[in-house]
């Protein structure tokens, strides 16, 4: 077999010494138009858990390569006069040029032919080639050749960074947020070997001009970040090696392969450096494409494999890179942050660390954490322990007069039950249930205005007596035997209403027994939905009428929030999105005006509403569609609503067209809550694939939210809030008398469930590098 490799980086070299290694008869050929020993930039990082895949995969230049590496396991946040060590962490760094010098000498062991200061720009001189394996990098010639094939996306960021190097010895990986009389600057700094570290400045652009650095040369660049940092580096200096200032391009590729060539390391994907994980996703793809070529019986079936099973991997990778690069473009929203907030934010920006695995790491931090956001609660008029204080969950919330014992929401779930929007027996169990559980705040499902407000005939409603009463009915259950509080969520279907139930065809239109719909504009959901008829003003104005309506009633109730569904495209949504609204008069166009009618239905209901309860109004914060709502755009939907007297958004997204394109994951809209929380500074409530106390007290220990509302979780555990309570130690829990001893057994239990857990996983947890380097250079004990 015949294989040309077009690049001499990380991950041509190290696919080129796997598939050696597995085909010796192989002829294998790498062409680098760089010289062997050049390199640009200084160190790369590695975790411990990459270092494991390296020792699996080639031993020689494992060994090597951790020779040659310093490792460490603290994280250091500097910060406004601060720093917070973090251990645990497990890292290494190595000489980017010593590590392509240690691949290049295994490579030559095993046979492998390298070529250098050979430009090559047409894969047709590798005609006989059985493999051509395209690894030339981030501005990949071949990739771009190949563009209307490979379809790569390329999305350039927005802030600005170069790529320096200092002989300032590091201890730990060290993120310095340095303010200015410009703006933030920010500093990435890791030591790669001695005498040596890598130093990675980052900030906006608008710091960036204002700072005077368009123009100036790699070592006007050099003298100016010294000044800035310059109480760190003290007498050392800073050195450049093509350390221009640049942005980042994150690119995937919609393909990885054509015929027999394949794309490799950053040619087909990049991640940002601020999780570390270019080099290590290089070799990585590398491992990937040499376990796919010794199982695969032939190279065409190999490189599908390699493409179709690797790509998960990568992408998860890219989404935590991407989070976390938000997270320091943004980094001026969490300013006024307390500095062990802040640096908890740092810690887990990426959602790859989260609460009890960072407790686990850093006890005496996170117990810091704990203390500051108690003090927090404190000074907003709770009389909380702050020595000993109990987890961000169970931390209390107010919203005007209505205090929460915890802040756990069961989140606003349609239950399509209800009997011509009747709450019935099964709404009773669901809600009554689920308060008894132990949660803070109980939202209802979206309860419709008025009969053609429905989303399915299914639908609950509050527009007649019987509603009402059996609305009641559920709330004085609530009251009478829980601690929670019950929020109406009020909503209109809009053009998404005459559908099925969600087991029948969610949001599919009935097939009989319909009824007429409204819109912002004639557009139809799906193309054989029934076309709404477009809102005049008499509509308008009945349909605020049922929303004041049936608001009164929910007062009746003895509701004690009120929630506005402007989300997911009903009806007022379908006003705020410029997909969904195309019209010309005072209710089309800007921002402003497609937010007119939602917010002069909120105005009216908070007339109505009694002004010692809150309300709140549930938006989505991006249509996940080009032309449609932004994260920019929610912050402003937020201040607007803000001013006309909101107390909470509950910070959805999405659900707005058919053809949207959402990003899911693990909380994959709590950015969003971030965003709108940090930006138009008012409380919100994140949702969204979040399922565990974990996640809540993560999200809430940062600042990413003031409540944290969990769906499915809750439908198959109603006492999700209540096994929280017993496993975190929050014995003010309510409960029932008549579940008294339950609550007991589990509390007891718990402590030492938790306690066997923690030590289960201490003892699972392999020793990092560090720690096995400092064992092995211990002297011995005398005997």
């Amino acid at each position: 077999m015949k294989v040309a490799i077009i690049g001499g980086g990380p991950a041509g070299l190290y696919a080129a010494i796997l598939l050696k290694k597995q085909r010796p008869g192989a002829e294998v050929t790498v062409y680098e138009r760089n010289r062997a020993d050049d390199t640009f930039g200084f160190g790369v990082v590695f975790s411990d858990a990459t270092l494991d895949n390296f020792e699996k995969h080639d031993l020689p230049s494992y060994r090597r390569i951790t020779q040659e590496f310093a490792y460490w396991d603290d994280i250091a946040v500097h910060f406004r006069g601060t720093v917070h060590r973090v251990g645990g962490n497990g890292f290494c760094g190595c000489s980017r040029q010593k590590l392509l010098l240690i691949l290049q000498e295994r490579a030559r062991e095993l046979g492998v032919a390298l070529h250098f200061e050979v430009d090559i720009d047409d894969e047709s001189r590798f005609a006989d080639a059985d493999l051509i394996l395209l690894a030339d990098g981030i501005n990949s010639r071949f990739r771009e050749k190949h563009v209307d094939h490979f379809q790569p996306e390329v999305d350039v960021r927005s802030n600005k960074f170069a790529w320096m190097g200092s002989t300032k010895p590091l201890d730990a990986f060290t993120f310095i947020f340095q303010e200015t009389e410009w703006g933030p600057f920010i500093a990435h700094a890791y030591q790669y070997e001695a005498g040596h570290s890598t130093w990675i400045f980052e900030t906006d652009p608008e710091t960036f001009e204002r700072a005077g650095l368009t123009g100036l040369d790699e070592a006007q660049s050099a003298a100016r970040m010294a000044e800035i940092f310059g109480w760190f580096l003290g007498e050392h200096r800073l050195l450049t090696n093509r350390s221009m200032w640049r942005n980042f391009p994150m690119i995937r590729s919609k393909r990885w392969v054509k015929d027999n060539m394949v794309l490799l390391g950053d040619a087909k994907a990049s991640a940002h450096f601020s999780i570390g994980s270019g080099t290590k996703l290089a070799m990585e793809d590398a491992i990937a494409l040499a376990e796919a070529m010794e199982k695969a019986p032939n190279i065409k079936a190999a490189l599908e494999v390699y493409e179709h099973g690797r790509r998960e991997e990568v992408e998860k990778t890219q989404h935590a890179a991407d989070v976390s690069l938000v997270w320091f473009e943004h980094v001026d929203r969490f300013w006024d942050f307390d500095p062990v907030q802040f640096a908890f934010g740092v810690m887990t920006r990426s959602k790859a660390i989260t609460y009890d695995n960072l407790k686990l790491r850093a006890p005496d931090f996170v117990a810091e954490v704990e203390k500051t956001f108690a003090k927090q609660v404190r000074s907003s008029g709770f009389d909380v322990d702050t020595d000993r204080p109990m987890v961000p969950l169970f931390q209390p919330f107010r919203l005007r007069e209505m205090d929460l014992a915890n802040r756990a929401v069961v989140s606003p779930m349609c239950m399509y039950s209800a009997k011509e929007g009747v709450p019935t027996d099964f709404h009773l169990v669901h809600y009554g249930s689920r308060a008894i559980g132990g949660a803070g705040l109980i939202f209802t499902e979206m309860t419709c205005v008025s009969r053609d407000a429905r989303i399915t005939p299914g639908c609950a409603g509050l527009w007649n007596d019987e509603q009402e009463t059996s609305w009641r009915r559920i709330v004085d259950f609530v009251h009478g035997n829980s601690a929670a509080k019950i929020c109406l969520q009020l909503g209109h279907a809009g053009r998404k209403g005459a559908t099925k139930l969600m087991w029948d065809g969610m949001d599919r239109p009935l097939e009989q027994g319909g009824w007429e719909v409204f819109s912002a504009s004639p557009l139809p959901y799906f193309p054989d939905s029934q076309v709404p008829r477009e809102l005049d003003r008499a509509g308008m104005h009945a349909v605020r009428d049922a929303f004041v309506a049936a608001a009164e009633r929910g007062e009746r109730c003895g509701f004690d929030m009120l929630e506005l569904h402007c989300a997911h495209g009903y009806l007022l949504a379908s006003f705020i999105s410029p997909l969904t609204n195309t019209r010309t008069d005072e209710y089309g166009g800007s921002l402003e005006n497609r937010l007119r009618f939602p917010l002069e239905i909120f105005e009216a209901l908070r007339a109505v509403w009694p002004s010692h309860k809150p309300m709140s109004v549930r938006i989505s914060a991006t249509d996940w569609a080009d032309g449609g709502i932004t994260g920019d755009d929610a912050v402003a939907i937020a201040r607007a609503f803000a001013e006309a007297g909101v107390d909470l958004v509950d910070v959805s997204t999405g659900q707005t067209v058919r053809d949207a394109q959402p990003v899911y994951g693990r909380m994959f809209q709590t950015p969003f809550s971030d965003q709108v929380r940090n930006e138009a500074r008012v409380a919100t409530m994140c949702v969204g694939n979040i399922t565990t106390a974990d996640q809540a007290n993560t999200i809430l220990a940062a600042g990413r939210a003031d409540l944290v509302a969990l769906g499915r979780p809750h439908l198959v555990d109603p006492f999700f809030t209540m096994k929280a309570a017993a496993w975190y130690g929050a014995n003010d829990a309510f409960c029932p008398p008549q579940y008294l001893p339950g609550k007991d057994q589990i509390f007891r239990n718990s402590v030492r469930d938790r306690q066997d857990l923690e030590e289960l996983r201490i003892k699972a947890k392999p020793k990092t590098r560090a720690e096995l380097k400092a064992e092995a250079t211990k002297p011995l004990a005398a005997e």
